[in-house]
């Protein structure tokens, strides 16, 4: 099963929205210059409405589009009777729709070399939007500098001018606006760090783009929002028994750190799955008895043990890796699972591995066999869920490259594993073997907490034990892993995060109190 997402959650690069433009002027009604017009009308009518105390309102126009969407500004809130000084860094070229959008603006413009500003004055930063891809120097630098230095709220027209709308990173002095009006959809410096932060509010206007002119790009970018994979969820039937909602079995590490995978199990059971089971050694199953009431344990000490609890029970999913240490042993079981569904010794049913934490690290040396393992036809789906770190570890070339943004790196790291790639952090980015992407952007600091992690891989291993897509699966468990999170706030530690997404799930999926 695959989940089509609504286009709306479409996110498009500097370079596709190009050419949306390209092809909604082709389509009609609009042309260049119709769509510069309102675009410059949405940001003048938020400016109207967010920042009716300004003194003055100071517009910087570039030499393109964006500059033209600037004019079109300026001219607008002149004629609404708002103090307005324009400035230009260059002229647009003869010929083109800013220049048209120039001509139309009877406000003279100034060098923006001779850029100045008083308290209280307001920014409209129309310099160079989304398509930058070198740094700010010379002028544009040192109004960026004017700017911050006197503390001056900014309204930036598609994107701060100085982060680059396909990354999200600052190319050198960038805005840090307040409000940040983009257009038809979001880019991927919208959600990506620290882009996100630079943005303040994002506002999306709709300038005359419309859904199916997005929807012929065939983005496979998406922001992670629940009705990315709120289809998918799984819901019970009203005869099912617990086996009918997967099975987990939870890898424990030895006597001293049993604790990771307990709370992973205690989080897939909290995601729906009917059953989990922790797969512990000899040595530490008093330790993990004495911790668990409806989590069932199971004595497994090596790859015959493993075999026999495939061949019993029938689990559905796995999680490797909380607490369990790195070295051989991780190998053979990350092997042995992966080779189960497609060596037929498991039967229908097993729906992936979620590898995560020390299962990621004991591959550093070795990743080729891991990759190599999930991409035969038959393999259960692998989810990866590596911190900055552990990519590094698995991805040396990819986490070391600074010309990818963080989305290329998730995105090429999947097709290399043959699987989903979940890139955590505070912009996490989730990525399939397929192409398609997710940007997560309700992370909240209080995650910042040891165990959080463990908690996340055992949810996506509850939604996959429950025929839930691994791609679906791993979005919906970032998202509500960071709402849990969130609406729990100051004092959060991982022990809190399987209850608080009870709460999550009920409005999520409509069912009782949230």
């Amino acid at each position: 099963m695959r989940i089509l997402p609504p286009s709306r959650l479409s996110i498009v690069t500097p370079a596709e929205m190009a050419e949306a433009d390209r092809r909604a002027i082709a389509a009609g009604p609009f042309d260049g210059i119709g769509l510069m017009r309102n675009a410059g009308q949405a940001v003048a009518a938020l400016v109207l409405a967010r920042f009716p105390g300004a003194r003055r309102v100071h517009v910087l126009c570039g030499p393109g589009n964006n500059g033209g969407d600037g004019y079109v500004v300026a001219r607008l809130l002149r004629e609404g009777g708002v103090a307005v000084s324009l400035w230009a860094s260059a002229g647009p070229r003869a010929g083109t729709d800013a220049a048209l959008a120039a001509a139309e603006c009877p406000l003279p413009a100034v060098d923006l070399a001779a850029f100045d500003a008083n308290t209280g004055d307001l920014v409209v930063d129309a310099l160079y939007g989304a398509g930058l891809s070198k740094p700010l120097t010379g002028v544009d630098a040192r109004a960026v500098e004017r700017v911050t230095a006197l503390r001056l709220a900014v309204v930036a027209v598609d994107l701060p001018s100085g982060v680059a709308g396909a990354s999200g990173k600052a190319l050198g002095p960038a805005f840090k606006a307040a409000v940040t009006v983009t257009f038809a959809r979001k880019k991927p410096g919208h959600l990506l760090l620290p882009g996100r932060e630079a943005c303040g509010q994002v506002v999306l206007a709709d300038i005359g783009i419309s859904d199916g002119v997005i929807a012929s790009l065939a983005s496979k970018t998406f922001a992670n929002e629940p009705d990315l994979w709120r289809g998918a969820l799984p819901v019970p039937a009203l005869d099912a028994h617990k086996y009918k909602r997967g099975h987990v079995g939870v890898f424990s590490g030895g006597p001293a750190s049993t604790g990771a995978a307990r709370l992973s199990a205690m989080a897939a059971a909290r995601a729906g799955a009917g059953a989990v089971t922790v797969l512990s050694p000899a040595g530490a199953m008093l330790v993990n008895a004495a911790h668990l009431t409806a989590i069932m344990l199971r004595k497994t000490d090596d790859e015959a043990d493993l075999a026999a609890f495939l061949a019993d029970r029938r689990p559905s999913a796995f999680v490797l890796g909380p607490g369990f240490g790195v070295g051989d042993k991780a190998r053979r079981f990350a092997s042995a699972v992966l080779a189960a569904s497609a060596l037929g010794s498991a039967g229908p049913g097993v729906e992936g591995l979620v590898l995560d934490a020390d299962g990621i690290t004991a591959f550093r040396d070795k990743p080729e066999a891991l990759f190599l393992a999930a991409g035969l036809k038959e393999a259960p789906a692998l989810v990866l869920t590596p911190h900055e770190g552990e990519f590094a570890r698995l991805f040396p070339d990819l986490a070391g490259d600074e010309t990818l943004s963080k989305l290329d790196k998730a995105r090429k790291a999947a097709a290399r594993a043959h699987g989903v790639v979940v890139y955590k952090g505070p912009d996490t980015v989730i990525a399939a073997a397929d192409g398609r992407a997710a940007i997560n952007a309700n992370g909240a600091p209080w995650l910042a907490t040891a165990g959080s992690g463990d908690v996340l891989a055992g949810v996506v291993a509850g939604f996959l034990a429950q025929g839930m897509p691994a791609f679906e699966a791993a979005c919906a468990a970032v998202w509500l892993h960071a709402e849990a999170g969130a609406r729990f706030g100051p004092g959060l530690i991982a022990e809190d995060l399987p209850q608080a997404l009870v709460p999550v799930l009920r409005t999520v999926m409509g069912v009782g109190h949230g």
